[in-house]
């Protein structure tokens, strides 16, 4: 290699870049992955930004279209803030999920910088993007940017119709249930998000003439506050399809107080919401991806003498800055490292493959020493999300190297007990709690619409099923529940229940002023 800085064809030679030195590494690092890796990707867009845009990218959740709202710029002022202050840096590149995927490139990067985030990100989040399964079922990458493109100019629409205070209320409200307005235990109503913008102007028509004007006048019930006979209570609940456990798309096919104008922002607000569910889903796997691909990449360019070592040594560099994984007792220390994890376990399952040792043979009989490693990774980035990525790949080799183990914390007891450690007996354990850990489904409350009597007094009530005793924080639970009041324009009232034994554990109603 000491001749490799000299040659006349490498891809690029200084730190300065230019728009031809980054199309050939691009064309270069292309050839690259589908020859080596096997990788299959949207067409990409490369775009370059300064400091500030990315910055802006931050405060829109990294979306280049994205329609007003206070929080974005709050989220703007704190992130600069920070930047300024050199207390954060900034990402090197920003991807977006969509068809062509776009890429966001710093300015500032240095040329090799560019190779490395090019690779990582065109490539590797490309590939992860296009072929997990929780994308293709859940996002409409070809779709998306013209959704938001049609989002943002119709809230600006509203904003000038009906004032920005107006829309200021129900983008509030509506922000504050996002996490409560994604499908997850169900799938949703299947709809491209081009279909949905098409048929938008017919809904908006038909609602304007009926919909509205009909819960308007609805005179309330003869049977008073109980709204029928109880036997009737099942096919209330059978006919609006309760229990749901999407908030918003509850509120919104079904509030009698919402306009037409207010219903499509919380349509919007919910598809925004389950865009970035999958996302939520695949950290490790999805940045793992990433990672093994831009340093998998980068090192066959430097072999194939494409690559000086200087530009080598750079890369290194900002690959170890990256999968950086500080000790419990760092004061930097923030949780596990998503690159890191990822890498060492898709690393593992390469060193399995094709150097097993006699406990490898045990844990994984299918994939130890077939030297498939390529078919491996490419079926787990494809069928896999954190939580089953973790719990099937995750080997006793690395629980060692990571010094993982279990701590018990009962709140029955005044300490804390090492439940598993590091050795033959505690490897599933170990597993299977750090695979939980990572399961959104489980670690966020699970909070249902189970009734509401739509002839009657209209009292929505919402359940929580409350796990592990884990209560909600009473000032938030209080705040959501008036911005759901405020919504629904009726009564609310949520009730926690033990998800084991169903016992009642707290009720709090939220009634009109």
């Amino acid at each position: 290699m000491a001749g490799c800085a000299a040659r006349s064809d490498l891809l690029f030679s200084g730190s300065d870049w230019d728009f031809r030195s980054l199309s050939r590494a691009y064309d270069a690092i292309e050839t690259i992955a589908i020859e080596k890796l096997h990788l299959d990707v949207y067409p990409v867009q490369l775009e370059i930004i300064s400091s500030e845009q990315m910055l802006d990218a931050y405060s829109s959740v990294g979306m280049p279209l994205m329609y007003r709202h206070w929080s974005f710029g709050k989220h703007f002022l704190h992130e600069e803030l920070l930047y300024r202050k050199g207390g954060r840096g900034l990402a090197y590149e920003l991807v977006i999920n969509s068809n062509p995927c776009i890429v966001y490139l710093m300015e500032e990067n240095t040329m090799a910088l560019q190779a490395l985030v090019t690779a990582h990100a065109a490539l590797g989040h490309n590939h992860f993007f296009k072929n997990n399964h929780l994308f293709r079922q859940w996002t409409d990458a070809g779709s998306i940017l013209n959704y938001l493109d049609f989002a943002k100019g119709y809230i600006a629409r509203c904003e000038e119709r009906h004032g920005l205070a107006a829309v200021e209320v129900v983008l509030d409200a509506a922000h504050a249930l996002m996490e409560q307005g994604v499908f997850r235990y169900r799938r949703p109503p299947k709809l491209s998000l081009e279909k949905q913008k098409q048929d938008f102007r017919d809904r908006l028509d038909y609602e304007e003439r009926s919909y509205n004007d009909l819960w308007r006048t609805l005179p309330a019930s003869k049977a008073g506050k109980d709204g029928g006979a109880e036997e009737s209570a099942a096919e209330r609940r059978d006919a609006l399809k309760l229990p749901e456990e999407n908030l918003l798309y509850f509120l919104e096919k079904n509030s009698p107080i919402l306009e037409p104008w207010q219903r499509e922002i919380l349509r919007i607000v919910r598809v925004v919401a389950q865009y970035f569910y999958p996302q939520r889903q695949t950290k490790v796997m999805n940045e793992g991806c990433a990672t093994f691909v831009h340093y998998t990449l980068m090192n066959t360019l430097f072999d194939r003498c494409m690559i000086s070592e200087g530009s080598m040594l750079e890369i290194l560099a900002n690959h170890s800055n990256v999968i950086f994984q500080p000790d419990f007792d760092d004061p930097r220390y923030s949780g596990i490292n998503p690159y890191a994890l990822g890498l060492d376990i898709m690393q593992d399952i390469q060193r399995i493959a094709t150097e097993p040792t006699p406990e490898d043979r045990d844990w994984f009989p299918s994939i130890a020493g077939s030297g498939n490693w390529r078919e491996t990774l490419l079926d787990a980035w494809s069928n896999h999300r954190d939580e089953s990525f973790i719990r099937q790949y995750l080997s006793p080799a690395l629980i060692r190297k990571w010094r993982f183990f279990v701590l018990g914390d009962k709140a029955s007891e005044a300490y804390y007990k090492v439940a598993s450690i590091h050795n033959e007996r505690g490897y599933e354990a170990i597993r299977a709690a750090l695979a939980d850990s990572y399961d959104i489904a489980a670690n966020r409350p699970d909070i249902q619409v189970v009734d509401v009597n739509l002839l009657g007094d209209r009292h929505l009530r919402l359940q929580h099923k409350v796990k592990d005793g884990i209560l909600l924080e009473e000032a938030g639970r209080d705040a959501t529940l008036r911005h759901i009041r405020r919504l629904w324009g009726y009564d609310v009232s949520l009730v926690g229940v033990d998800a084991d034994g169903g016992a009642t554990l707290y009720e709090r109603t939220q009634a009109g002023d």
